[in-house]
């Protein structure tokens, strides 16, 4: 009886997993398909998904069982969820699905390893080593060359990727994680909105109705469901796994953009690819001490 139950959970948390990780590199897909074809501005994009957003999980903490946990408004996360939002939309107007994830996720790695490494925790010769050949990737992904991604369009993922490792070590040991991120999303909308109405203004912003279809889709469906899946699966996961597994996504999203969005996968990025996700899991496996 236990092991059947047992299996069980397991099956579930594998699902639950899986479909949060699809969401993640749907993100990915939906943003860049909707620049691509210039259905909406990068600014509108980025608030009609923060906001879609926060009235998705609003809704959800509302109607779910327990009440949620006491906590305090952290303006901090806020302002770095939606620096992430910002620059993770503006990026995507020159960058293909499967590179802008992987410079996303390189530089959250990355921004965690290096506050880890502030905070006192000590990584053996594996980890150095792994963090030096996820580094040299990355160097490799945006040097110079024709298949090059484009110098700013890189620049601003990677500057996404650090507010996003910023706001994910900013949630650490909070008491309820879904009201947090509720939160945190009801007071990033509002400065989403401020930016989209500065577009307005000055006659930069555009949308039609598949551009702003696909924003709350990546606002009330991938990113607001997604983060609901996500929180139930990491219940039973450890936090070594719930960090290997998100190593994932820019693959996951690489190819999404050679199915929907026709882009191709150079040899460039199939190396940095592995030199990253490469890297970064041999930082994970490596035991560390603090």
């Amino acid at each position: 009886m236990h092991e059947a139950r047992g299996s069980l959970f397991t099956l579930r948390t594998t699902l639950l997993t899986a479909v949060a990780m699809l969401a993640f590199a749907a993100n990915s897909l939906l943003c860049r398909l909707a620049l691509q074809r210039e259905e909406i501005d990068p600014f509108s994009f980025a608030g009609t998904r923060l906001v879609s957003g926060a009235i998705m999980l609003a809704v959800i903490v509302r109607f779910r069982s327990e009440r949620p946990a006491p906590g305090h408004a952290d303006w901090l996360a806020a302002a770095m969820l939606f620096a992430y939002v910002a620059f993770f939309s503006c990026a995507y107007l020159t960058l293909s699905a499967g590179t802008g994830a992987l410079i996303l996720f390189g530089a959250v790695q990355l921004t965690m390893f290096s506050v880890g490494l502030r905070s006192g925790e000590k990584f053996g010769s594996l980890a150095w080593l792994g963090l030096a050949l996820a580094v040299a990737g990355l160097v490799y992904l945006v040097s110079p060359g024709i298949t090059a991604p484009p110098l700013v369009g890189a620049t601003l993922m990677a500057t996404a990727g650090v507010a996003w490792g910023v706001y994910s070590l900013r949630g650490r040991g909070v008491a309820d994680p879904l009201a947090a991120t509720a939160g945190n999303f009801a007071r990033a909308a509002p400065l989403a909105v401020l930016l989209g109405v500065l577009c307005i203004t000055n006659g930069r912003a555009h949308a039609n109705v598949a551009g702003v279809a696909l924003a709350i889709a990546s606002g009330a469906l991938t990113s607001g469901i997604g983060y609901v899946i996500w929180y139930a699966a990491l219940g039973r996961l450890t936090a070594m796994r719930a960090a290997t597994v998100q190593l994932s996504v820019p693959m996951i999203a690489a190819f999404g953009g050679v199915g929907f969005l026709s882009e191709s996968i150079t040899p460039r990025l199939a190396a940095a690819t592995a030199a990253i996700l490469g890297g970064i899991a041999m930082v994970l496996t490596s035991k560390s001490r603090t």
